[in-house]
């Protein structure tokens, strides 16, 4: 299983996974079966709030789910849509996260429980 971070600045395992998915500079990939870590840009951080693209987004690299602190509904819809699961990841590490996503620790986002904007209290669940 291929598993994608979204990440501010990348530091391998001991990244902190960044707190929205669609404007993330950049994704950590991480292969559960082979330990592999690939960093890659995100080739679709230029967007109108509610207008990612975000399978677009990861480059036409394949993963099965996503682990990000927060995510808007278009963004889970399209994730969804496009057959990867998305959870919300906790404080800390991509290693810490791994080791929670191992255990079943990280709830999954559903509709409902998405970032709703970006204002003062913008409504998110993380």
């Amino acid at each position: 299983m291929k598993i994608c971070f979204p990440v501010e600045e990348n530091q391998g395992l001991a990244s902190q996974v960044y707190g929205h998915f669609g404007s993330a500079p950049g994704f950590v990939l991480v292969d559960m079966s082979t330990n592999e870590v690939t960093s890659i840009n995100n080739s679709d951080q230029i967007h109108q709030h509610g207008a990612c693209n975000p399978v677009a987004g990861l480059g036409g690299h394949d993963v099965d789910a996503i682990v990000v602190g927060g995510i808007g509904g278009g963004a889970l819809y399209k994730l969804n849509s496009a057959g990867l699961r998305v959870f919300q990841a906790q404080q800390g590490t991509i290693a810490e996260n791994i080791e929670l996503f191992r255990t079943n620790g990280l709830p999954e986002y559903m509709p409902g429980h998405t970032c709703g904007g970006h204002g003062q209290s913008h409504g998110c669940s993380h």
